[in-house]
């Protein structure tokens, strides 16, 4: 029942959407995993670190803590 009224187009751009969204939650759950496992960051808190990955979920927190907030181990 769903499927029938999905547009046509939209069902294209699913193999090309469905990747992106898996990358994006793998990505945000290493990140959240990363934060708080972690004493040590570069700048900031874990709790500002959570806060910036959890509203800037896409794709723009997590990658924000990878440059600027892991601690090199």
């Amino acid at each position: 029942m769903f499927a029938a009224t999905i547009p046509a187009d939209f069902k294209q751009l699913l193999p090309l959407i469905i990747p992106l969204i898996v990358i994006q939650f793998g990505l945000l759950a290493y990140v959240l995993w990363h934060i708080n496992t972690h004493k040590t960051y570069k700048r900031g808190t874990r709790a500002i670190w959570n806060v910036i990955a959890l509203v800037g979920m896409e794709y723009i927190g997590p990658i924000l803590y990878l440059v600027l907030g892991k601690e090199e181990e």
